[in-house]
């Protein structure tokens, strides 16, 4: 980045009085949004520069190199800010856990909604809205949480750990299930 297209950057950002922007960071594949933090200018310059995340660090006050200590590193993919120029948006490529937890993504604490109670007929409604697409997207959002964390016992971590044919092995008697049920008409 030149030092002009820096400036031009940095005046498109509105930073806050404390000259810090919140950056969501994304997973490029999953798109799980895997934490917020911030950046300033220097933080902003350096992920540039390098291509993986730099954050200001609020309660440290100072800069930090995401993975830098814990090499669950985090590559650029693109890099993105919003209409009012007031956030970030990071896609990256991560390596390991985002959270410090050790879990694929800081945002792992459900929250009720309307005292957990859903109307009757809404769990319908609302499931018919849904994209036909969306199972596809929760079951590689749970693959990429299954790669990033290897918890002990999963079927997929031991997958990953067989390697490509053994993955490739499985694909292939799903498919073929899946392939019979269609013809079959049964939804199970």
């Amino acid at each position: 980045m030149t030092a002009d297209s820096n400036k031009e950057l940095n005046a498109a950002i509105k930073w806050d009085e404390s000259g810090l922007v919140p950056a969501v960071v994304q997973d490029a594949q999953s798109k799980e949004v895997l934490m917020l933090a911030y950046m300033n200018e220097e933080s902003l310059k350096l992920s540039l520069e390098s291509g993986t995340t730099w954050f200001w660090s609020r309660s440290r006050g100072e800069l930090w190199n995401k993975g830098a200590t814990s090499g669950h590193t985090q590559r650029i993919v693109s890099m993105a800010y919003d209409c009012d120029g007031d956030t970030l948006l990071v896609r990256v490529e991560q390596a390991g856990p985002a959270c410090h937890t050790g879990r694929y993504s800081c945002f792992y604490n459900p929250i009720e909604i309307g005292g957990g109670a859903v109307e009757a007929g809404a769990a319908e409604a609302e499931e018919s809205k849904r994209s036909r697409f969306e199972a596809l997207a929760d079951l590689e959002r749970v693959i990429a949480e299954r790669y990033a964390e290897r918890p002990e016992g999963s079927y997929t971590s031991y997958l990953f750990d067989k390697g490509l044919d053994k993955i490739l092995k499985k694909i292939g008697e799903e498919s073929a299930e899946v392939i019979i049920a269609a013809k079959n008409s049964d939804n199970d």
